[in-house]
């Protein structure tokens, strides 16, 4: 999921903002745990929440996302893990692949911007929490094997987002559907993608007419509830 904001945000540059009070406990809840080796991390993850200070952050509220899942799968050489990573927005499927390294209990990776990841403690017990800190902000994801949580363990992840002072999360809607794993035509691949596929993946997902339609009717949708609060 991060690779599509990090992509967008790099090519509009938006402020993000909604910045949110500590909480109590947050030593426990930001405690960091060990990566049991990458088997622990393979599979198919469904993408439930993320919270991001990265600027620009707040055009993920604006383009609605849907839903999002990833699939870790095991590269051949060790420890290397491939990604792909599927997003619908206003119902328009996107796609990407990636490759992460795991060494040290830290994942790394290189595109589309360099990052490294860690688990946080997570009552949830088919869950992965992952802080993943870049040069220009940090992100916490909320990922689990289920499609969707029980409100305990959501609000567990909303107060790790706050001891790290993040913005309030978004909370992906699994009920609007995913997009099917054979989705594949237009997969970027950010391992070799250029800064002009950037740019063309950016100006297709904000250029299309649904998502433009979005965005209009989100920001006259917030201009009627400010007009409304005064």
């Amino acid at each position: 999921m991060m690779g599509f904001i990090l992509i967008a945000v790099a090519v509009l540059s938006l402020l993000s903002g909604g910045w949110s009070a500590p909480v109590t406990n947050c030593d426990d809840l930001t405690q960091i745990i060990e990566i049991q080796g990458r088997e622990q991390l393979l599979g198919r993850w469904t993408s439930l929440a993320e919270s991001t200070d990265v600027s620009g952050s707040g055009l993920v509220s604006t383009l609605h996302v849907g839903s999002s899942w990833v699939k870790h799968t095991a590269a051949n050489e060790s420890n290397t893990i491939d990604v792909f990573e599927a997003i619908k927005i206003f119902g328009r499927c996107y796609t990407s692949r990636s490759t992460k390294t795991l060494k040290n209990n830290t994942v790394s990776a290189e595109q589309p911007v360099a990052a490294s990841e860690v688990l946080l403690k997570t009552g949830c017990p088919d869950c992965l929490v992952v802080s993943s800190k870049y040069t220009s902000g940090q992100s916490l994801q909320f990922l689990s094997r289920r499609n969707k949580v029980t409100a305990a363990e959501m609000e567990e992840f909303t107060k790790q987002v706050e001891c790290l002072n993040l913005p309030s999360p978004v909370i992906f809607d699994s009920d609007k559907g995913f997009c099917p794993e054979e989705s594949t035509k237009n997969t970027t691949d950010l391992n070799t993608a250029t800064e002009e596929d950037y740019f063309k993946l950016a100006g297709d997902i904000l250029g299309s007419e649904d998502v433009v339609k979005g965005v209009l009717e989100s920001i006259f949708s917030s201009l009627v509830d400010l007009i409304e609060e005064d």
